[in-house]
C-alpha cells in the first residue's frame, strides 16, 4: 500500500531538497535590513557621493544588479540547507570595529566599506559557508557601491601629463612644462582631475568584474579579463588626452577644448570598451547547469531555525553606532576657539604675494607675514578645528593648498625632516608657481599636541585622541616664503623661522586647546 503524506510534509532525506522554510523569511529580511536603519547616516553619505560625483552614479545600480544576480542563482536555496554559521559573527565584529574605527577618526570611505561588508558576512552567519558560497560574487559586488577612487586621482593626473608630454615631444612639436601644466606653440593645457581617467577607469573595473563573472567559468580568465580592464583604461586616457591636444594643436586651439572635448573623450572610452568586450567574448565559457537536487539520504543536514542568528545579527550591528554616539558626544567641546596670535620676536613685513590655504573653512584662521632678519618676508598660516566633520575637517581629500582655479599650482612636494629648537619635526615641502615668485611651503599638522605630516598618521592619532575621550581639535601649520633668488634661499629663512619662533606657535595651539 502506498501512503502520500499530506500536504505540506516533505519526506525529508527521500527526495525531496532541502527547501528554504518560509519561516526563515522574516528573520532573512530582519538582519538584511537592520543595517540600512542602523547605518542611515554612512547610507546617506553614499548617496550624497553618487549625486554629486559622476564618477561615483553607478552605485544607484550596483544593488539591483547584485540582487538580480542572486535571484539567477535562486535554484541554490533549493538545493542546500540554511544553516546558521557562528564563527562568521567574529568577521562581523570585525567589520563593525572598522567602521567605528573610521567614524571616530571621520575617514568616510572606511566607515563605507565597513558598512557594506556587513551584508555578505550577515548572509554568511546566517545561511552558513555552503550555501553563501555559492553566491560570492553577487554579495562581493556591492562593495562597487562605495564611492572609492578619489586617492588614485593625483597619481594619474601625473601619469597622463607624463604621457602626453612625451608622445607630444615624440611628435616633434617643442613643449615648456612646469608641473601638469605645459604650452605648446598654438597654446596652453594643463591635466586637471577631469583628465586623469579616474571615471574611465572606475566604469572599466566595475564592467569589467561583471563581464568576467557572466562569461568566464575559469578564474584564470576572469583574472586576466579584470587585469586588462584596468590597464587598458589608462592607456587609453594617455592615447586620449594626447589625442586630444594634437586636434586642439593641428585645428588651431578651436577643436576639443571645450564640450566637444568631453564628447570626444567618452566616444573613445566608449569604442575602447566595445573593442575589449568584443574580443573577450572569442574565449568565452559556457555557463554550467545548477547540479540536480541531492538523491536520497544525500543531504548533509536540514535547514534550522535562522531567527536566534538573526537577532544575534542585528545586535551586533548595534553595538557599534551606538558606542560611536556615546564618543561622539562626550569629546564634543561646545566651547568657542579663540586662538591667540604667536608672540613672535620678528616684525611684521608688507607686500607678502597674494596666496592662502584652501582648506575647509576652520573654526579659526590666523595669518601673518613677518620679515626675518635678512629682510625676507615668512607667512604663518594657522587653521584651527574643533567638532570636526565632513564638511569641516583637518584631513580631507578636497583640501589643497592652492584650489584648481587659482594662479598657485603646485609643482613639486616632498618629505623633509627639520629642527625646531629641541624638536625634531617631520612636515611636507610644496613648491607652489604661478605669482611674481614661486613659493616654498612648509606645513604639517598639529593633533592632540603633537605634529605630523602623513594623513594617515594624523587620522591614526585623531581616532586615538577621541578613543580616550581627549576631543579632536587639529590645526594646521604653515609657512612660506619666497623664492626668486632660489630654494635654498627660502628654506634658509624658513629654517631660522622655525628655529626661533617654533616654539611660540606650539603654544598658541596649546593655549587655543585650552580654553
Amino acid at each position: 500500500m502506498h501512503l502520500t503524506p499530506p500536504p505540506g510534509v516533505i519526506k525529508a532525506g527521500i527526495d525531496a531538497p532541502a527547501q528554504p522554510a518560509r519561516a526563515n523569511y522574516l528573520p532573512l529580511a530582519l538582519a538584511l535590513l537592520a543595517p540600512f536603519l542602523l547605518y542611515l547616516g554612512t547610507v546617506r553619505s553614499m548617496v550624497d557621493t553618487w549625486n554629486s560625483s559622476e564618477t561615483f552614479a553607478h552605485g544607484y545600480v550596483i544593488m539591483p544588479i547584485s540582487l538580480a544576480l542572486i535571484w539567477r542563482q535562486r535554484a541554490w536555496f533549493g538545493q542546500l540547507p540554511a544553516q546558521p554559521w557562528r564563527p562568521a559573527l567574529v568577521l562581523l565584529a570585525g567589520a563593525g570595529a572598522a567602521w567605528l574605527a573610521g567614524r571616530i577618526a571621520d575617514v568616510q570611505v572606511v566607515m563605507q566599506y565597513a558598512f557594506v561588508s556587513m551584508f555578505p558576512l550577515a548572509f554568511l552567519a546566517l545561511l552558513g559557508p555552503r550555501l553563501a558560497a555559492k553566491f560570492t560574487f553577487p554579495l562581493l559586488f556591492l562593495l562597487f557601491a562605495v564611492p572609492f577612487g578619489e586617492i588614485f586621482v593625483g597619481p594619474l593626473i601625473n601619469y597622463t601629463a607624463d604621457f602626453t608630454v612625451w608622445a607630444v615631444q615624440a611628435t616633434g612639436i617643442p613643449v615648456l612644462r612646469n608641473g601638469t601644466r605645459f604650452e605648446l606653440p598654438s597654446g596652453s593645457w594643463s591635466v586637471v582631475e577631469a583628465c586623469s581617467g579616474i571615471r574611465y577607469l572606475i566604469s572599466s573595473i566595475t564592467l569589467g568584474c561583471l563581464y568576467a563573472y557572466l562569461t568566464y567559468r575559469s578564474n584564470v580568465r576572469r583574472a586576466v579579463f579584470i587585469g586588462l580592464s584596468i590597464v587598458v583604461p589608462i592607456v587609453a586616457n594617455w592615447l586620449r588626452a594626447y589625442g586630444i591636444v594634437m586636434i586642439g594643436h593641428m585645428s588651431g586651439m578651436e577643436l576639443a577644448t571645450g564640450v566637444d572635448h568631453l564628447v570626444y573623450g567618452w566616444l573613445f572610452f566608449g569604442v575602447i570598451m566595445f573593442i575589449m568586450f568584443w574580443i573577450g567574448s572569442y574565449w568565452r565559457e559556457d555557463e554550467q547547469p545548477i547540479a540536480a537536487a541531492p538523491a536520497a539520504g544525500r543531504v548533509q543536514g536540514a535547514a534550522r531555525p535562522l531567527m536566534p542568528m538573526a537577532l544575534a545579527v542585528v545586535a551586533l550591528c548595534a553595538v557599534w553606532p551606538a558606542f560611536a554616539a556615546f564618543n561622539e558626544r562626550a569629546n564634543h567641546n561646545a566651547q568657542e576657539v579663540a586662538l591667540p596670535e604667536p608672540k613672535l620676536g620678528w616684525p611684521y613685513a608688507a607686500g607678502f604675494a597674494d596666496w592662502e590655504v584652501r582648506y575647509m573653512e576652520p573654526d579659526a584662521r590666523l595669518a601673518r607675514a613677518y620679515s626675518a632678519p635678512d629682510g625676507r618676508p615668512v607667512k604663518l598660516q594657522l587653521l584651527y578645528y574643533r567638532n570636526q566633520s565632513k564638511q569641516k575637517g583637518l584631513i580631507s581629500s578636497v583640501n589643497r593648498l592652492a584650489g584648481e582655479k587659482d594662479v598657485w599650482h603646485e609643482t613639486a612636494s616632498s618629505v623633509r625632516t627639520e629642527s625646531a629648537g629641541a624638536r625634531t619635526l617631520a612636515l611636507r615641502e610644496t613648491v607652489l608657481d604661478g605669482g611674481e615668485s614661486p613659493l616654498v611651503v612648509w606645513h604639517l599638522m598639529w593633533i592632540d599636541g603633537q605634529y605630523t605630516a602623513s594623513n594617515v598618521a594624523g587620522k591614526l592619532r585623531q581616532a586615538q585622541a577621541k578613543l580616550m575621550f581627549h576631543g579632536d581639535d587639529g590645526a594646521l601649520v604653515a609657512i612660506a616664503a619666497p623664492a626668486a633668488d632660489g630654494e635654498e634661499a627660502a628654506r634658509a629663512a624658513l629654517r631660522a623661522f622655525l628655529a626661533q619662533n617654533f616654539n611660540a606657535v606650539d603654544a598658541a595651539l596649546v593655549a587655543a586647546r585650552g580654553r
